[in-house]
């Protein structure tokens, strides 16, 4: 019985690192429109922006799973907030000298430390409890941090981006000293945050220091990568892993450019209820008045499934074989984008957005699918499989390749193959024992 209270007391307590997390990445990112603006960069460079984010996990999530074998779970998650820490901390120089370099380290380090939190709280939630257990353990951890996600945004745009930013070309209308005031004011704008930030993640830190959690990984293990690479419902799990996070981004990532090709603003501007949502965000300020600004409302409706999803998921992998629910939540997406590629209107629009429900579930479920009954080498597939995380750096670009060849529905049956291959891999584990 004390066992268990000492599971749930940190469960909780990991639970809230997963929203904390997920709340400061996404407020980060509403810092970036100032960023940009300091440093007035290319489209390339923008782009570079994202390479720094998702390369952290290739680069970096396997020498964190070697450090966690060593240091454990609790020391893991510290490390990786201090980490987390000091990137903030290097968006101060980076923002008063307005070097791009600067930034970019700052943001992989950042990024690097969200990567260790990955590596070492994903598996230890796996594993506090009964393995049965464990993808809805994950996917309600989850779903908080999607929680956090969700909210972030309108913190940002009401305490951070309140004012206006000015475009590159307004900026380069200043002359003089109104120009560099400007900028002055601009990084100071960018600093206090990240300070801010900085000093509330060390506060997370030291919390954890001396919290108590149970000790669940063995200082002394033999495991190596070669042992971990021959398990092959691991490396299954591991490309699933790519394949869903490279859908998902690839769909979040076009899905205005998709809703514009389709000519809907005019649709959303008569339909009264989507009209009434779209003004009143308008209307707030929350986004400028255009088309792409319009139809960029309702992707929000993408990236909240997610967090609604999981929640649900949470319960359903309770009680049914968590196979069976990957299964069926692939099986959904792959419908829904059918839909969309074969329909035109408001149904092709809904019927895309809607494929951000059914992704909820696939990370948790992949992943405790994935490290399921590997013992020691938990970590090791941890690292693994935060390294595949990469694949959202590589299937967008290859379906923006396919879009400017062949268009955005045709291209849309290359997602569609991620998610077939996602719904094999629930099917192959649906037939595991589960005992609820």
């Amino acid at each position: 019985m004390t066992q268990q209270k000492s599971y749930r007391s940190s469960f909780i307590l990991l639970t809230v690192l997963f929203f904390l997390w997920g709340f400061i990445t996404v407020l980060v990112d509403s810092l970036i429109p100032r960023l940009r603006e300091l440093f007035t960069l290319t489209y390339f460079q923008a782009g570079l922006v994202q390479f720094a984010f998702f390369g952290a996990y290739f680069l970096l999530s396997i020498p964190a799973s070697y450090i966690l074998s060593k240091i454990g779970y609790k020391r893991g998650i510290i490390l990786g907030l201090f980490t987390m820490a000091l990137g903030c901390l290097l968006f101060y120089p980076a923002a008063a000298y307005r070097e791009f370099g600067i930034f970019m380290l700052a943001y992989f380090i950042l990024a690097g430390g969200i990567t260790i939190l990955q590596v070492a709280a994903n598996p230890y939630v796996a594993v506090l409890g009964s393995e049965d257990g464990a993808s809805s353990r994950l996917n309600l951890s989850q779903a908080f941090n999607s929680l956090g996600t969700a909210i972030a945004p309108a913190i940002g745009a009401l305490f951070i981006l309140s004012d206006k930013i000015k475009t590159k070309d307004e900026i380069d209308a200043l002359v003089g000293t109104a120009k560099e005031q400007y900028l002055i004011a601009e990084a100071s704008a960018v600093q206090t945050p990240f300070i801010g930030l900085a000093l509330f993640i060390v506060l997370i830190a030291v919390y954890f220091f001396f919290a108590k959690l149970p000790k669940l990984i063995s200082e002394t293990e033999t495991g190596t990568y070669k042992n971990a690479l021959k398990q092959k419902n691991l490396m299954l799990g591991v490309f699933g892993i790519f394949c869903y996070v490279g859908a998902e981004v690839a769909i979040g990532s076009y899905l205005v450019n998709y809703f514009m090709d389709m000519n809907l603003v005019s649709l959303i501007k008569e339909e009264g209820f989507m009209k009434s949502i779209a003004e009143s965000l308008l209307n707030s300020g929350l986004a400028e008045k255009d088309d792409k600004a319009v139809v960029g409302v309702f992707v929000t409706f993408y990236w909240s499934g997610a967090m609604i999803g999981r929640f649900i998921g949470s319960y359903l992998t309770k009680i049914i074989n968590p196979g069976k629910v990957l299964g069926i939540f692939a099986t959904c997406a792959v419908a829904l984008i059918l839909i969309s590629i074969s329909t035109t209107g408001l149904v092709s629009m809904w019927s895309i957005l809607a494929v951000g429900l059914f992704n909820s579930i696939m990370f948790p479920t992949i992943f405790t699918l994935a490290i399921d009954g590997i013992g020691s080498l938990k970590p090791k597939g941890s690292g693994l499989l935060c390294t595949a995380i990469v694949g959202g750096a590589i299937i967008p670009p290859a379906y923006g390749f396919l879009t400017d060849n062949i268009g955005f529905k045709p291209a849309l049956f290359l997602v569609i193959c991620a998610y077939a291959y996602i719904l094999y891999y629930g099917y192959r584990n649906s037939k595991k024992t589960f005992n609820l």
